[in-house]
């Protein structure tokens, strides 16, 4: 899921620069990108045997600091400084659950490609280049 909430603003800001028929064709298949991010997610963790959770963490860390004095002489000082970490944790999942949901989510998958196709068509259709 990371993977997906790093490429969405890159993914943002390339629709800002599309064409109209190109941002019709990004739209009809932006559902199908989210489930194939799914699937992907759901085939890595029955592969694994366990889901992988992600969160944020603040940690303060020491560190040294610098700085110059108001007569222009550079030093240094010992500082605190926070940084935001990503910790994963292993999570316990129940296998059966999860294959269902992959089963789920592929029959899912099959059904987007077809309406994409669909869609794309409208797009190309109604915005020729």
């Amino acid at each position: 899921m990371r993977q997906f909430a790093i490429a969405l603003p890159a993914l943002l800001a390339l629709a800002a620069c599309a064409t109209p028929r190109e941002a019709c064709i990004a739209s009809a298949s932006r559902e199908g990108r989210v489930v194939n991010a799914l699937v992907a997610q759901t085939q890595a963790n029955l592969n694994r045997g366990f889901a992988i959770s992600e969160r944020q963490e603040l940690r303060v860390r020491r560190a040294k600091c610098e700085g110059e004095s108001e007569d222009g002489v550079a030093f240094e000082v010992a500082c605190e400084k926070t940084e935001t970490v990503t910790v994963r944790d292993a999570v316990a999942i129940d296998l059966k659950e999860e294959r269902e949901k992959l089963e789920s989510l592929l029959e899912r998958q099959r059904q987007n490609r077809i309406n994409a196709q669909a869609a794309v068509q409208q797009c190309i259709a109604a915005n020729p280049e």
